[in-house]
């Protein structure tokens, strides 16, 4: 029964485990926060793109 203790506390792949799925949920949050970030970024740039073409579609000098 001892033994058996004994190899349990030696075992160490749930520990192994646990780690590789906080890294692996860390860097998704790293993504996820850079996607956001980049999506804010590029709605902003069409926005813009789309402001201008309409600008120049109505000829208008308000613009």
């Amino acid at each position: 029964m001892s033994k058996l203790f004994a190899r349990f506390r030696k075992d160490e792949s749930g520990a192994t485990a646990i780690e590789y799925g906080l890294i692996a949920a860390l860097i998704s949050v790293a993504l996820i926060a850079g996607a956001t970030t980049l999506g804010s970024k590029l709605n902003t740039q069409f926005t813009s793109i789309s402001n201008k073409l309409n600008c120049s579609a109505a000829a208008t000098t308000s613009c």
